[in-house]
């Protein structure tokens, strides 16, 4: 990350339209999970080996990453973590990336693609109201508007969907992946200070690493090892998820950092919501209706209006070291 920002500096035109490009196609890339997801499930599989097939694709890459940079430490290139900071990162991975990514792979199996992505855009403002609980941070009339019209349209598009599909599965499934984005908020508020020393490349490929191995033991427990064995299409879908839709936008949405700060590469990530609801039009025959619509930008309005200072400034990270979510 630190050679591109290098060759394309933060802010000059060249750098800055690299990280403009990175930061759209990661986040549409992302976003595309909800997708994939979708088309695993046809083959009648669980979330438990939905997500375990991701992260064991997915695992010698964040190897790779978590090795090299374990070598610069012990070049002493970077600093060397400490035996408190080892634990936190274990428990940011389990929190964060593992149990945030299960619960998201249990919800989208009872609601829709566009439905799911809005819900995890509550985020910011369960930072917003975890930080006024924990630190007794006060909010400001903005923030209180903003989440307002957030969580108006979240309710704008599961109204929709409740009124099209069956309510208790609706409903259990927005709870599921309401509960993965307050687990991922609580990582972001706990990770603030660790990544101002650790350095997002390094918190990232670790936690990611304790996530996977998490997933693959969880796998064993609940499965025999003959449920490794399935079609091919899954082991296809497992691929594309695991590298266009969660390696690739994971590192270029950190390049994208590095070169145009997080705040601009936060607001270019609403991108998401609004690419899924074409994307799945498209791929999945979800329609697109006014509610839907009127939904989503309601959710962007929200999250553009914190973005101005509310979550950031909650989960104390530094501008150009913010984590970004593999999700």
């Amino acid at each position: 990350m630190n050679r591109i920002a290098k060759l394309l500096p933060l802010y000059s035109p060249s750098g800055r339209v690299a990280g403009i490009l990175m930061a759209m196609l990661g986040a549409v890339l992302f976003s595309a999970k909800a997708i994939v997801v979708k088309f695993t499930y046809r083959y009648g599989i669980d979330a438990v080996t939905l997500i375990a097939f991701r992260m064991l694709f997915a695992m010698p890459f964040f190897a790779a990453v978590a090795w090299y940079q374990s070598r610069r430490a012990a070049r002493g290139e970077i600093v060397v973590m400490t035996p408190k900071e080892r634990v936190q990162v274990i428990v940011l991975g389990l929190l964060g990336y593992y149990l945030s990514s299960f619960l998201d792979f249990l919800g989208l199996r009872y609601i829709t693609a566009s439905l799911e992505r809005l819900i995890l855009f509550l985020s910011p403002s369960l930072v917003v109201l975890l930080s006024a609980f924990w630190f007794k941070r006060p909010i400001e009339r903005r923030q209180w508007l903003a989440m307002v019209l957030s969580y108006t349209g979240v309710v704008l598009v599961f109204a929709h969907d409740l009124s099209f599909g069956a309510g208790n599965e609706v409903l259990l499934g927005s709870l599921f992946v309401f509960g993965s984005a307050a687990s991922y908020s609580v990582y972001l508020i706990c990770s603030g200070e660790l990544i101002k020393r650790v350095g997002p490349t390094r918190l990232v490929a670790y936690a990611m690493l304790v996530s996977c191995i998490a997933c693959i033991i969880q796998f064993f427990v609940i499965h025999p090892p003959s449920m490794l064995i399935q079609p091919a299409g899954v082991y296809g879908y497992s691929v594309i998820h695991a590298t266009l839709n969660t390696v690739v936008p994971v590192f270029m949405l950190m390049w994208a950092v590095s070169l145009i700060g997080a705040p601009t590469a936060s607001l270019l990530g609403m991108m998401g919501p609004v690419s899924v609801l074409f994307l799945a039009s498209w791929f999945l025959d979800e329609p697109i209706t006014v509610w839907q619509m009127a939904g989503t930008a309601l959710v962007l309005t929200g999250v553009f209006a914190l973005m101005g200072g509310g979550a950031g400034k909650a989960a104390t990270v530094a501008p150009r070291e913010a984590p970004l979510p593999p999700r």
